[in-house]
């Protein structure tokens, strides 16, 4: 009986269906292709008026396209004879799946829409936020792309970044760099600091003002623990960390300090 059914549909409806099926094929690869370059062209001319900075403009354009995209699938549905009202009811029948999903999905956009007034960070800024670290690609309709440290993309949703602390270390016109340096009990440790300040301040792409902080920061049992803390811009940061060690290193090697070593009780037995 099925078959009958299904040979039925196809010997008076099959070659309409058909039609229908490449017709919705076909308008969803042009759509897509003008909806592409519609946002391009749009993206062009905003970038060219120099008005709205790279953020903003990358937030149009997804706002653009997921309009311009859903328009194109009403479209489509309409092919098929599916109206929007009855498209509509479909969405408000389908559960509460789908309407928590949706939930999320406005939650994103809602954050958006703050991150983009409010603006914690722009394009190209290195921030930490939503337990990510790296470089902002694009702030989007829904979701954040973040280019982390090891070269990894990651997208983060907007209402995970905009309900957790953002960190913007592009701020501010430097940030400082954290280092330390063991010297040995045997060692004078002002000696040892006189000698690392014009070493450290040597270093390309550190800041003179404020000059780098070379202090004692806690004593240990192997000796005393200095903190070596020069200043830099943000996009030279790795820079002056490697850097630092590496002149930490020459600049005891040089002078010949003894490596610390842990102190040993000995015990003699009686």
């Amino acid at each position: 009986m099925n078959m009958e059914v299904v040979w039925n549909f196809l010997s008076t409806q099959g070659a309409d269906f058909g039609l229908k099926i490449l017709g919705a094929i076909a308008a969803w690869v042009v759509g897509r292709w003008l909806i592409s370059v519609a946002v391009r062209l749009i993206g062009a001319a905003l970038e060219k008026g120099k008005k709205i900075d790279a953020t903003l403009t990358q937030y149009l354009k997804s706002i653009i396209s997921v309009l311009l995209t859903l328009v194109l699938v009403l479209a489509i549905l309409d092919i098929f004879g599916i109206k929007t009202t009855s498209f509509a009811a479909l969405l408000a029948g389908a559960g509460l799946a789908i309407g928590a999903a949706w939930s999320g999905m406005l939650g994103n956009f809602a954050a958006g829409l703050f991150l983009q007034v409010l603006r914690p960070y722009k394009v190209g800024d290195f921030i930490n936020a939503g337990g990510t670290l790296g470089t902002v690609k694009e702030l989007g309709l829904f979701a954040t792309t973040v280019l982390t440290p090891d070269n990894v993309l990651t997208v983060v949703g907007n209402n995970k970044v905009f309900s957790d602390n953002v960190q913007n270390f592009s701020a501010e016109p430097f940030r400082r760099v954290d280092c330390v340096a063991k010297v040995a009990n045997s060692v004078d440790v002002m000696d040892a600091m006189a000698r690392l300040r014009p070493v450290i301040a040597a270093i390309p792409n550190v800041k003179a003002s404020p000059a780098p902080d070379i202090e004692i920061l806690q004593f240990t049992p192997e000796g005393p623990l200095l903190c070596v803390r020069p200043y830099t811009h943000t996009d030279h940061y790795w820079q002056v960390y490697f850097d630092t060690n590496k002149a930490i290193v020459t600049t005891f090697g040089a002078a010949g300090y003894p490596v610390p070593e842990t102190p040993m009780a000995h015990r003699s037995v009686g």
